[in-house]
């Protein structure tokens, strides 16, 4: 099993390639084909996220203990959340060429995460590989082309830049000092993409 230090695969994912317009126009084709099942979609890849990473389910009270992965398909807390997530995702890609928007949408949900969640920022790395992987094995007619790949791997890095960008700024009444909240380790493995 791989070990992942929070703080350094942070660094590693702020080496961030700009999108091109083409890329931003075939996340926006290829995600208004996926965003039609948007709540089936969202559920297989939290599904997926907790079944092979259980060690994230321990930040849901909701559905922390559900080891079935029908017994999550079938959990309204989980739908729920499957809309937020798959509704931020959403968001991002329809103000894709709105960088200022982007950032502000990834920066409420960072912001969420670090501070009221207390989620370790390598989740979200995590998180990101698996939607690539379920994407890429629902939508194998979409996902083929290494240009429809390439911009979704930029998609996921600017979706994880934004994100934990939250957890560096210096959180309210800290007086100052600096807290590090990505000090824990995920020791499952990281997903290929």
């Amino acid at each position: 099993m791989e070990k992942v230090q929070g703080e350094m695969e942070i660094e590693r994912w702020e080496r961030n390639e700009e999108m091109s317009d083409a890329e931003k126009k075939v996340i926006q084709e290829t995600w208004n084909r996926v965003y039609a099942n948007c709540e089936d979609v969202g559920v297989s890849i939290l599904i997926r996220f907790f079944v092979n990473f259980p060690s994230a389910k321990h930040y849901f009270s909701q559905f922390k203990h559900m080891e079935d992965p029908l017994e999550m398909e079938r959990s309204l807390q989980l739908r729920k959340h499957a809309r937020r997530v798959m509704g931020a995702i959403n968001s991002v890609v329809e103000n894709i060429y709105d960088s200022e928007k982007v950032a502000s949408v990834l920066a409420l949900v960072g912001k969420a995460h670090a501070v009221k969640h207390k989620v370790e920022p390598v989740y979200f790395q995590i998180l990101t590989g698996v939607m690539l992987e379920v994407l890429a094995e629902e939508y194998t007619n979409e996902f083929t082309s290494p240009e429809v790949q390439r911009a979704w791997a930029k998609m996921k890095n600017l979706i994880c830049t934004h994100v934990t960008a939250a957890y560096k700024e210096e959180p309210p009444g800290d007086g100052g000092g600096s807290r590090s909240r990505s000090s824990g380790k995920v020791t499952e493995p990281l997903p290929q993409t």
